[in-house]
């Protein structure tokens, strides 16, 4: 089999339920941008040492997450009630509580949040910033697709979920680190 098809030469892409859509309708940029946070903690796991016991903590929860960011996208490019979509298994209610306990586990370590934060620090905090503002933008994509057409509840609290991880990921990188939290300095009122 070839790698390429030459079917979306022509601006269009399938969806698995057969439909086929501009490359660049809402949904497409949906998944996509799901597709590019699921990149970004890949680059993310890339400078996790598996001999430190918090990077190696890390690695095990991105090995789960990578697997249901992929259920994602194939829920968002299968809607409900399409052909094809009894083959798609759904984010559920579940999925979000594993991603709660991640969060508690990780923040527990990390100290009280006093102010907000510049997205900063040490190489993996800064990876870890910059994946959740990834997931952000994934998520505010599904937003927009839901006022067009149905999304589930599951993806949307899943990739919120995850983002607040990432924020926690990244603080207890730079505690680890010995950095400290960079807080905001807003300007002063003329």
């Amino acid at each position: 089999m070839k790698l390429y098809t030459r079917t979306g030469d022509d601006g269009t892409t399938g969806l698995f339920s057969g439909t086929r859509v501009a490359k660049d309708h809402p949904r497409i940029e949906a998944y996509g941008t799901v597709d590019e946070f699921n990149a970004v903690i890949g680059m993310v796991m890339a400078c996790c040492r598996p001999s430190d016991p918090f990077e190696a903590r890390l690695l095990a929860i991105f090995a789960q997450a990578q697997s249901r960011l992929f259920d994602i996208g194939a829920d968002l490019a299968t809607p409900e009630g399409a052909n094809n979509s009894s083959k798609i298994v759904r984010i559920e209610e579940g999925h979000v509580d594993e991603v709660e306990r991640w969060i508690d586990e990780i923040d527990g370590a990390n100290p009280p949040l006093r102010t907000f934060v510049m997205p900063s620090g040490c190489e993996l905090a800064a990876r870890l910033h910059l994946a959740r503002t990834v997931c952000r933008r994934a998520e505010r994509l599904m937003v927009s697709l839901g006022q067009l057409e149905p999304v589930g509840a599951g993806p949307l609290r899943y990739m919120n979920r995850m983002s607040d991880l990432l924020f926690a990921m990244a603080r207890r990188a730079n505690h680890a680190a010995g950095v400290g939290d960079v807080p905001w300095v807003p300007t002063s009122p003329k």
